[in-house]
């Protein structure tokens, strides 16, 4: 029998504890007190909330300006982010749309004064440039 964390039976979904970021660093924040529940569990709205932040800044450098968050796909909690734990969100453009930037946002945990990196969740994040009017505008294009 596998154990749960071994990765040859880790299946395809947030839950994947020891696996490896992909894309790029875009936030790092520590998890505090105010942001638990009474048994020191961060609230998954805090989590989701750095992913959107994530999401946003780096959304907003490939549009060269103003963003928002259009579309997010289901989430799910794999594991608890702990009070202590730095909180690591990496992000992933895979798409580019007239308007929309499509990003993959993966979150991890730091453990408190450990190495240890574990997935906590993942999604999909749909993100939508606006002009200075507040209407969908074009992303430029990056030449390449």
């Amino acid at each position: 029998m596998h154990h749960p964390t071994d990765p040859a039976t880790t299946r395809s979904s947030a839950a994947a504890p020891l696996a490896r970021p992909a894309g790029e660093l875009t936030l790092r924040t520590l998890a505090m007190p105010g942001d638990a529940n009474a048994a020191g569990d961060i609230f998954g709205g805090w989590v989701m909330a750095q992913m959107d932040l994530a999401s946003g800044i780096r959304a907003a450098e490939r549009a060269r300006g103003r963003v928002v968050t259009a579309a997010v796909n289901e989430m799910a909690f794999a594991m608890p982010v702990k009070i202590g734990d730095t909180l690591c969100i990496y992000t992933d453009v895979t798409g580019v749309g007239r308007t929309s930037i499509t990003l993959k946002v993966e979150a991890f945990a730091q453990r408190y004064l450990s190495d240890r990196m574990d997935r906590v969740t993942d999604a999909t994040f749909v993100m939508v440039a606006l002009d200075g009017e507040g209407r969908p505008t074009p992303v430029p294009d990056t030449g390449v």
